[in-house]
């Protein structure tokens, strides 16, 4: 039976960045799994910056999920978020749910020399699995700082490899609550892109590798992890690759030459910064706003766009409002997010 949500009210009432309480969350059908109002994202993201989401649901599982979406009224938005290791909530928050995929959706199953994966398994533990397995082809996983779910949505790839080169099947569960499962050539992979709506949600896939020596793939893991650390602020406060590399440039130049030939390797606003290590990583180098890292990145757009025509495509999703667009009609507020 689906009993009421127990409501877990911050112990110091109602903070400043707070949603008002107007009733979204006893619109909301009652799942068997948590749904938290005004939950804080920005310590659950890696730029840690932004506002709450309205109200958080974290399904208990795959049914509940479903049963969650059939159940939601349709004005209500729907947003979501998984490791947030490229991610960047704008400082009003993200109106309507953010679903959160925890546990239950983060079991590695190995079968011959493909691996089921659920959309919140590390990108790392996923390569870890595969070379405890003796299963080559998915070493590159190691070099994403993601979960399945965000590579499957964002086609991720890294050292020459994509999603689109391991996936058998992925499953999805769309916004009117039906299980889907689709294969590889249903996906419509592209470049940092599928055709998959955005309102329908991974909960899982197939990753196909093929038989290999673990020796070999735990080296070829250890030189990828090795490159990343070399080349980029992993130990900052950053959301990862920031553009996708352009598809229109004829020198078929990278983002982050475009960005450093436009000088902005070390550009500021406030306290967002870009990468002195590697310049298509912006930065927070203290207490910097989503704002200002948001104005930097359209501030490197607007600049290489200037010098080479280029016009360079966020990678990094972006969620929620602003402040001042906190201020604006409900109706106004759906249509931003």
């Amino acid at each position: 039976m689906n009993m009421p949500p127990s409501r877990s009210p911050h112990p110091q009432g109602l903070r400043e960045d707070d949603f008002p309480d107007e009733g979204l969350l006893e619109r909301l059908p009652h799942p068997r799994g948590k749904l938290i109002p005004n939950e804080p994202l920005a310590d659950q993201t890696w730029f840690r910056v932004g506002g709450p989401a309205e109200v958080m649901f974290k399904p208990a599982d795959a049914d509940d999920l479903a049963w969650f979406l059939q159940n939601c009224p349709n004005d209500v938005p729907i947003t979501v978020i998984g490791l947030a290791s490229n991610l960047l909530v704008r400082d009003g928050g993200v109106p309507g749910v953010v679903i959160r995929l925890g546990p239950p959706f983060a079991q590695i199953k190995v079968e011959g020399a493909s691996l089921h994966a659920g959309a919140a398994a590390v990108d790392l533990n996923v390569a870890r699995a595969a070379q405890a397995s003796s299963i080559a082809g998915l070493e590159f996983l190691c070099g994403i700082p993601g979960t399945v779910g965000g590579g499957l949505r964002m086609n991720a790839g890294s050292y020459g490899r994509e999603f689109k080169d391991i996936v058998g099947e992925a499953h999805v569960i769309t916004r009117a609550g039906e299980k889907k499962t689709l294969y590889n050539s249903d996906i419509g992979f592209a470049y940092r892109h599928t055709n998959v709506p955005a309102d329908s949600i991974f909960v899982g896939a197939v990753l196909e590798g093929e038989a290999g020596d673990p020796k070999a793939i735990q080296e070829k893991m250890n030189e990828i992890q090795k490159k990343r650390a070399e080349t980029q602020p992993i130990r900052e406060k950053t959301g990862g690759s920031t553009f996708a590399n352009p598809e229109n440039d004829p020198q078929n130049r990278k983002s982050w030459q475009l960005i450093e030939g436009a000088g902005c390797k070390g550009l500021k606003i406030g306290q967002a910064k870009v990468s002195d290590k590697h310049c298509n990583f912006l930065i927070n180098t203290g207490h910097a706003t989503a704002s200002e890292i948001e104005n930097l990145g359209e501030e490197v757009r607007k600049r290489v766009k200037a010098k080479y025509g280029v016009e360079l495509r966020w990678e990094i999703q972006r969620i929620g409002v602003t402040k001042a667009e906190r201020k604006l009609p409900n109706a106004d507020l759906k249509r931003r997010t």
